[in-house]
């Protein structure tokens, strides 16, 4: 069954298994060790968790079977990360809380939810306090070097690449373009939907000052900067961490300060 967020099991859950990475490590922060049974294998934080939790699959390749055999009284899983089918077959046996996260107020709202659902709410609100006051000054930051947070010229146009052959970006109605706007640049395809395809042409008419290459899911390393500068010659190229732009659980911790810090060595 899919739970609702009016909906928490009268005993706390005893065997979880986390669908989605960044849900999987904000188990961990909750301090659910002993409660979370399962994980995928691209759940890589914390490492201990990757090392000796019981792996059930990819986040859209989940073995059912090997769900089924954990038993599980809650699953964690996500409506982008996860493949529908397989969360629907799941959800008929067990208990399935499934997660959309679009922007910093959704995952927010996710982070109270897990800790509802998994008896920890006092966890949860002390996380989200502590993320409330990082994103607040990093807001402050932007808005004392912008003047204003949104519509401003002066903001940096980026191209964020999730992907290659083809290229790929990020669209308005994504979390990446939500934590791109905190983190103070303007998305030069901000007027397109989830993960379009784009060409190198693309890349060169929308006016964007800067790409950034991803860490995830597609490995951009240093020679693809190579690469991609001998074909746009006047744009700023740089590697950025994905985790900390698309992550939405505990790493929103760490985003904050990573996105201050990132605007900072781009813009100088």
């Amino acid at each position: 069954m899919f739970l609702s967020a009016a909906q928490s099991p009268d005993k706390p859950p005893l065997r979880i298994v986390s669908l989605v990475p960044s849900q999987t490590e904000l188990l961990h922060y909750l301090q659910l060790e002993a409660e979370t049974i399962g994980i995928t294998k691209f759940c890589t934080h914390p490492h201990q968790w990757f090392k000796n939790k019981i792996r059930v699959g990819g986040t859209k390749t989940v073995d059912i079977t090997k769900v089924s055999a954990l038993n599980p009284d809650l699953i964690i899983a996500n409506k982008e990360e996860n493949v529908r089918e397989q969360v629907e077959i799941l959800a008929k046996h067990y208990p399935v809380w499934l997660t959309d996260v679009n922007d910093l107020k959704d995952a927010q709202q996710m982070i109270a939810d897990i800790g509802y659902l998994t008896h920890r709410p006092s966890q949860a609100a002390a996380l989200l306090r502590l993320i409330a006051e990082k994103f607040s000054t990093l807001q402050k930051d932007v808005k004392d070097h912008f003047g204003t947070v949104a519509g401003n010229t002066q903001q940096l146009r980026v191209c964020y690449l999730i992907w290659k052959d083809p290229y790929m970006t990020i669209g308005s109605d994504t979390f990446i373009n939500d934590m791109l706007h905190k983190a103070g640049f303007q998305n030069a395809f901000a007027s397109a939907t989830r993960y379009p395809s784009i060409t190198l042409e693309d890349i060169r008419l929308s006016g964007c000052n800067v790409v950034l290459l991803s860490s995830e899911p597609y490995p951009f390393k240093e020679k693809h900067i190579q690469e991609l500068q001998e074909a746009l010659p006047a744009t700023s190229i740089a590697l950025v961490d994905g985790e900390m732009f698309s992550w939405y659980g505990s790493r929103l911790l760490l985003a904050a300060d990573y996105f201050q810090t990132l605007r900072k060595q781009i813009i100088g």
